[in-house]
């Protein structure tokens, strides 16, 4: 048997960058680290990459799973100044991951992408966002435990409000229930969805909370909230972290299969 087909298959995890002391620091949270393993794949870090990198990392890939993160996206990116400049970016991680994205997509490469993911996923289709969704009329406060930065984690990332799953799309093929609990730790949204998204899920406010690229080649889900959270307790975090390891593993196969003698 190949060996290559027989090892798990391999996640691209970006990064996102520091500055720890006076050095620059690549970091990936433990936890998002951990959901790959739980999916069932081997995952690869990845630092910032330069462009002519992204497409022989992808040639690495079988899937690529794009982390939340304190940093927003920079507005810069849907035509938008800075809002609120107390507010961390990163924009060596947006130089690099927004144009992955379509890449991701146009290869069919399994994708799932989780809070500022989602955004990023939203912005490099050609979506926008909302910079402060509280402060939006109708919109309600999305952040966690009102944003407070010594809330203990377990507060944080408890859970925050329903979301109604819609129906017939590739959310509701992976969780049969037509409306499931979720934290909300996020003060960015979608205000604009990019063409060819389709919404998989909103919360009570309408804020949509999860989309999907309704036409990809491959599976790729898109979600606001955090599914990694304490995801191995969590059943509904379970499903969707094992789908897309399933979907990882398809393509793997599929991908990456020996070529027929000729």
């Amino acid at each position: 048997m190949n060996a290559r087909r027989s090892s798990k298959p391999v996640v691209l995890v970006p990064s996102c960058n520091r500055v720890l002391g006076q050095h620059p620091f690549h970091i990936a949270g433990r936890k998002y680290i951990e959901a790959v393993r739980l999916a069932g794949a081997l995952p690869l870090i990845v630092p910032v990459a330069h462009a002519d990198e992204i497409d022989e990392l992808l040639d690495l890939a079988d899937g690529v799973l794009l982390t939340g993160s304190p940093s927003n996206v920079h507005p810069r990116h849907f035509g938008e100044d800075v809002h609120d400049t107390s507010l961390p970016l990163d924009t060596e991680r947006d130089d690099w991951t927004l144009p992955m994205i379509p890449r991701v997509i146009e290869r069919g490469i399994p994708l799932f992408a989780i809070c500022r993911g989602f955004q990023e996923a939203n912005v490099a289709l050609g979506g926008t966002l909302h910079q402060a969704v509280h402060e939006v009329e109708g919109q309600n406060d999305h952040r966690g435990a009102g944003g407070a930065a010594d809330a203990p984690a377990e507060l944080v990332y408890g859970l925050a409000h329903p979301v109604d799953v819609q129906p017939g799309g590739a959310l509701a093929k992976i969780l049969p229930e037509p409306r499931i609990q979720v934290n909300s730790v996020h003060g960015q949204g979608v205000n604009r969805l990019a063409p060819g998204l389709r919404i998989e899920a909103r919360a009570p406010d309408g804020l949509v909370e999860a989309f999907s690229v309704e036409h990809a080649k491959g599976f790729n889900l898109c979600v606001q909230w955090h599914p990694e959270w304490q995801a191995a307790t969590n059943p509904i975090s379970v499903r969707l972290l094992r789908a897309f390891g399933d979907a990882c593993i398809a393509y793997r196969d599929r991908a990456r299969a020996p070529e027929p003698p000729r």
